[in-house]
């Protein structure tokens, strides 16, 4: 599935609920649901530099696509990082470096988190776009 097929779907998703507690604890929700990320893949390397909480997020190529693991110590973070993968996991390196993530925007995220959560989202959107680059150049 494309990566704004999966974006549109989350905007349905978020649109199901009517205020902003509800889009959290669906957001928690989400953190909850995301596969246990090894102890061995929460290395500095994985970890996502500018998020006040742990944050990490851990990239693999699989034939020609960038599979994510992530987990973070915050919830609502975690949340955060399931979004994520959940949307750029299991893509082309070129689609996820060159993405355009609208999601975030349209459910409101934006205007939600606090400045220091904003600016560690900015940095996993940051960091896996680079992991795109990257991996992006290995394969050419």
């Amino acid at each position: 599935m494309s990566i704004n097929k999966i974006q549109d779907e989350i905007i349905e998703e978020f649109d199901l609920f009517d205020d902003w507690e509800d889009k959290y604890a669906y957001l928690i929700e989400l953190g909850k649901k995301l596969p246990v990320l090894e102890e061995n893949q929460k290395t500095d390397e994985n970890k996502i530099k500018g998020c006040q909480s742990n944050v990490w997020v851990h990239s693999e190529l699989n034939e020609d696509k960038l599979l994510f693991k992530g987990d973070s110590d915050a919830m609502i973070v975690k949340g955060l990082v399931s979004m994520l993968i959940r949307v750029l996991s299991n893509q082309k390196p070129e689609e996820i470096a060159e993405s355009d993530l609208y999601f975030i925007d349209k459910i409101g995220m934006q205007q939600h988190l606090s400045m220091t959560r904003a600016n560690g989202l900015a940095s996993m959107i940051k960091q896996m776009k680079m992991y795109g680059l990257v991996y992006q150049s290995k394969l050419e």
